[in-house]
């Protein structure tokens, strides 16, 4: 018994002098694809559609990993080779671009990468370049409903959303089709007003206004 007793103890002790890692703050992406949309619509995109994808989280406030993160931004650019978020069929490989603030010292630039492909799983787990860059991240409102939000980060990557309207429902049975690309605490379906990707390294550059394919949320990762 005090065997155990004392390996619990230690472990204890251990726990107790790790970096604590807690951050959270607000995330937005947009796809090639609609993720809010009848079925219909979706099959229609599936193949064809929605393999590539902007997206990017501003650090309200937090550590990762006992690095402290407040106020900065990571962004990335994706290309998978299939529509993503499609049950029963893999999207990988999937090639990604990292853009990280360019405020940052470098032990932060170590840490946003690490927080970026911890929220994101799997989509950035082959990064082909990062860039450091001035990233611009801003949402209206003030409550859990917002869904106007603006991103731009350099000349690379820019997002621009709105909230639905009535008049964006086509064929009226539209529903949130696709679940977003990260981890997050609230996310709702929004408009996407801008959308697009002009840096090098995935062999494609692309626009895509003018879709319901955006996801405007907040997260809170934390580990004690």
């Amino acid at each position: 018994m005090r065997y155990f007793l004392g390996i619990a103890c230690a472990a204890i002790s251990l726990a107790a002098g790790l970096p604590k890692t807690q951050v959270y703050g607000d995330y937005v992406e947009a796809r090639t694809a609609d993720v809010y949309t009848g079925a219909c619509f979706a099959n229609s995109e599936v193949g064809l559609a929605g393999e590539l994808a902007v997206f990017g989280w501003k650090i309200e406030k937090g550590a990762w990993q006992g690095t402290n993160l407040d106020g900065l931004s990571a962004v990335a650019a994706v290309r998978a080779s299939y529509t993503l978020g499609v049950a029963g069929r893999s999207p990988y490989p999937i090639k990604s671009v990292l853009i990280v603030d360019e405020r940052a010292n470098p032990e932060q630039r170590l840490a946003l990468k690490s927080f970026a492909q911890r929220m994101s799983g799997d989509l950035l787990q082959d990064i082909v370049r990062i860039e450091y860059q001035p990233i611009s991240f801003t949402i209206e409102g003030n409550n859990i409903h917002r869904a106007t939000a603006t991103l731009q980060a350099g000349d690379l990557v820019r997002i621009a959303t709105r909230a639905l309207a009535g008049a964006d429902d086509i064929c009226h049975n539209e529903e949130v089709w696709y679940a977003p690309l990260t981890k997050l605490d609230h996310a709702m379906p929004a408009f996407t007003v801008a959308s697009s990707f002009r840096g090098t390294g995935l062999g494609a550059v692309w626009s895509s206004p003018d879709k319901r394919s955006a996801f405007v949320g907040t997260f809170h990762y934390q580990v004690e």
